[in-house]
């Protein structure tokens, strides 16, 4: 007997349209013999068949579509097939001299839905954030190990989708051989550390590749906040391009030691060109606000109340919005950050903000800035629309799949 979930009457327009989730109110009925992780059909109310996926009913997403091709079938020439189209969309990246780091599989919009797997010279990182990819987590990593030529694959599945999935945390080598220490990547002309074992996400923000340079560029002779700083690419960017200093603001001392590193691998000495604050990026803000930002280093005395503002300040802050019933605090977060930063710059001074919220919509988030604006008493242009770079596509069949959003601002 064939494996199958049947929907609710009217409930099938998504799945005929692409979309890759089915939600458990969505589902009528499901074949008794069915176990989670099995693959299934999906048929509609009249019982016409539409798609197949993989089966979790501890998930609230109980079905992931993989297929609309009612003749192709999971087996591992499946996934090796995904596998390959994934890598050769970035054989541009591959052959590039600039980078060495990318994302190689994005989840949904590669077709893959609960994968994600980034590359970092010569080693993987995948994240495995459903019961359908793990089950099949060694084929996976031993077929992207061939494609690649890589050294090993390393995971790092602190993801909530893997909570919300009933799957326990699961982190170190997969396959291959596990990097010696922390690994050095280039971007661009610059080079940066990173902790594939024990730093954020998969080791570095690689969604942040284009915007990094296109911020750098408003960062000339100027003086730069870059808030929530994690590792400093940022700040090495901005120096890179000119800036007289940049300040770090990190919660964790580890990651703001690798970006003091950093900045002398490429060349510039962090005692004199930037300074690295462990803190709450909302209560230094406050402070500041309250009390002025400190002078820089050896700056002569001036009446100019404006003189120790920012020229540039840099959000870019974790998820504030986990689920839907964490939005409208992740809201008040995202106004009361930016109307902190626009008291904080000069006058024409550049605001680049950020959200990776998936909840949070580009047209909220834009409003949610236009709040603070109000609220600052300052006048703004938006001067670019930002996201994430093309390694990250968004199918558009999975709109959710775009959650970086971003603005880069003139507050005059």
């Amino acid at each position: 007997m064939e494996k199958t979930v049947v929907l609710k009457a009217k409930r099938d327009k998504p799945v005929r349209q692409g979309h890759p989730w089915i939600f458990s109110g969505a589902i009528a009925s499901i074949t008794r013999d069915v176990i989670d992780g099995d693959i299934v059909s999906v048929v509609d109310s009249d019982h016409k068949w539409l798609a197949k996926g993989y089966l979790n009913r501890a998930s609230q997403i109980q079905v992931r579509l993989l297929s609309w091709d009612e003749a192709e079938q999971i087996d591992d020439a499946f996934w090796e097939r995904r596998l390959v189209a994934a890598v050769q969309r970035r054989t541009h990246l591959a052959e590039s001299s600039s980078t060495n780091a990318y994302r190689l599989v994005n989840a949904e919009s590669d077709f893959l839905p609960g994968l994600t797997v980034d590359r970092y010279g010569d080693y993987l990182v995948m994240q495995v954030g459903t019961l359908g990819i793990e089950i099949h987590k060694q084929k996976i990593a031993q077929t992207l190990l061939d494609l690649t030529d890589s050294l090993g694959i390393i995971e790092r599945d602190d993801v909530a989708t893997r909570r919300k999935e009933k799957l326990p945390q699961s982190d170190g080598l997969v396959i291959g051989e596990a990097p010696s220490g922390l690994l050095t990547i280039k971007e661009a002309s610059l080079v940066f550390t990173v902790d594939l074992m024990d730093g954020q996400k998969t080791g570095f923000y690689l969604d942040q590749r284009e915007n990094r340079r296109r911020i750098a560029g408003y960062c000339s002779e100027g003086r730069v906040l870059n808030a929530f700083s994690y590792t400093g690419a940022i700040a090495v960017h901005a120096l890179a391009a000119g800036a007289q200093h940049v300040t770090n603001i990190d919660t964790s001392v580890r990651a703001l030691e690798i970006g003091e590193e950093n900045l002398k691998l490429n060349g510039f000495d962090p005692d004199t060109m930037s300074e690295s604050l462990v803190g709450d990026v909302f209560d230094v803000l406050r402070d500041w606000r309250d009390f002025g930002p400190p002078a820089l280093p050896n700056s002569a005395a001036t009446e100019d109340s404006t003189a120790n503002l920012f020229d540039v300040i840099v959000l870019d802050p974790p998820k504030f919005a986990q689920s839907k019933g964490q939005v409208d605090k992740a809201l008040r977060g995202y106004k009361d950050i930016n109307l902190l930063a626009m008291q904080l710059l000069k006058p024409n001074g550049i605001l680049a903000t950020f959200s990776c919220s998936g909840l949070v919509s580009a047209d909220l988030f834009q409003k949610v800035v236009f709040g603070a604006a109000v609220d600052a008493g300052r006048s703004v242009q938006i001067l670019e629309w930002r996201h994430q770079p093309s390694d990250h596509p968004v199918a558009i069949t999975f709109p959710e799949g775009s959650y970086l959003k971003g603005l880069l601002c003139r507050v005059l």
